[in-house]
Order: C-alpha cells, then structure tokens, then sequence
C-alpha cells in the first residue's frame, strides 16, 4: 500500500483506486476476519496455558488485531474521500497508509519475534497438530467454502497489478 500511495506526495493520483480497495479487502477478508481470530482463539489460548510470561505481548496483540480493523476501516474511508475529493483529500489516505504500515509491522515483529519463538519453546507436539488443524480449516463462514485459494488469487492479483502501475 505503501507504493501504491507514493505518487500522492509528488501531486499525483492514486493509480487506480480499485486495486488498494482489493488490497483492503484482501486485509478484511483475510487477516482480519481468518487469520487474528484463529490467533487469538488457538495460538495465543495455548501459549497461555503453558505459560504466563507472555500475557502483555498476547492481550497487546488481541488489541492490535481489534485496532487493526478500525484501521481497515478508516482507510476505506480515506480511499473514498480521496476518489471524491481528488488531491485535498490525498494527505490524509496518504498519511493512514504509513501509519497503518508502522502498526502491521510493528504487530508483525512482535509475532515473529516473541511469539513464534515462544510457541517452539513452550508447545507440544500436540499443541502444534491443534494449530494444524485449526489453521488449515480456513472456510468462509457463510457459505462453509474454503476461501484460501479466492485470498491466494487475489493476493497475486494485487501484486500483480501493483508491480505493474507503480513502478
């Protein structure tokens, strides 16, 4: 998203406004309503169960993951204000990206490198066949179809598109 919103600091447009929506979509779809709930039901459920040391980075998690829709959300807004208001409008989508970059990767940092070690250090083997399981059942909840491969597409779809227009 980031290289997608840098032509709005040189007085330019975003590209074309439906691939960050499919980038925004991709984001709500996927890792905001598959992915962090199964974090925090599963993985951050059985890290607390072998140990309490983890407890301020896992509840700091679960607030990024409720934080991080709210984010989605506001850049969907800004994207829109921005498409209808043109270049006023710009600082601001502009200013959402970063800011929403600064957060997933801090949220990402603090996963791989406090969590997963932590889940290779304190899980057992039948911990991780839970994981297993739970993590490789990613179906839509409402039409009970897998939506792993729909995300896969989409995602190289946005790369894609991206590596084309804003290069």
């Amino acid at each position: 998203m980031t290289r997608f919103v840098e032509p709005l600091s040189e007085g330019g447009d975003v590209a074309e406004p439906m691939v960050m929506r499919a980038m925004l979509y991709y984001i709500r779809e996927y890792p905001e309503q598959v992915h962090h709930p199964k974090e925090d039901k599963y993985l951050f459920a059985l890290l607390q169960s072998r140990t309490d040391k983890l407890d301020d980075i896992i509840e700091e998690l679960e607030a990024q993951h409720v934080a991080g829709e709210a984010r989605v959300r506001d850049l969907e807004r800004a994207l829109t204000r921005n498409e209808l208001g043109g270049y006023a409008a710009a600082p601001a989508l502009r200013t959402l990206v970063e800011q929403y970059a600064a957060f997933y990767s801090h949220h990402r940092q603090l996963e791989e490198e406090v969590i997963l070690p932590a889940a290779l250090r304190f899980l057992t083997a039948a911990d991780w066949m839970e994981l297993d399981e739970a993590f490789g059942a990613n179906h839509d909840p409402f039409s009970g179809s897998e939506i792993e491969d729909e995300m896969d597409h989409l995602y190289s779809l946005i790369v894609n598109t991206v590596s084309r227009t804003v290069t």
